[in-house]
């Protein structure tokens, strides 16, 4: 048996391209009950938000921002409304990834806990509809 101070040695963090291939699984498991607001909606990953959004959202920390759903309401684009920006929902690597190593939950659910509420906060979502999709999905 292997010493557990070798375990996980030659392990490295999952990279941008890991997080965006776990998200796209995510989304999977999302589509029977938040399809029409997650499909076709591109994930984009990236380590940190930039200084932008965190002046605007009024955060200081960046580890402090997990995911932001960012574009567009789905009411706005069914009424054919313009000038909107296009949807697409950040993750954002370090900050998943500190959440991830302070709990016990799978990478895979942190991400699925997050697309939840940053889809559902959009989109008006009580906070008993976010928790019943999660509780449906696990």
């Amino acid at each position: 048996m292997a010493s557990s101070s070798h375990m996980g040695a030659e392990r490295l963090p999952p990279s941008l391209d890991e997080i965006a291939a776990l998200a796209e699984g995510e989304r999977s498991r999302l589509m029977p009950a938040l399809g029409r607001y997650i499909d076709g909606v591109p994930f984009r990953v990236e380590d940190f938000p930039d200084e932008d959004v965190l002046t605007a959202m009024g955060i200081e920390n960046p580890f402090e921002l997990l995911g932001l759903y960012h574009g567009g309401s789905l009411t706005a684009e069914e009424a054919g409304a313009t000038g909107t920006m296009p949807a697409m929902i950040f993750l954002y690597r370090r900050p998943l990834l500190d959440y991830w190593c302070e709990t016990s939950e799978s990478l895979g659910r942190v991400v699925r806990h997050v697309l939840i509420h940053e889809i559902g906060h959009h989109f008006g979502l009580s906070d008993d509809d976010m928790d019943r999709i999660e509780a449906d999905t696990d």
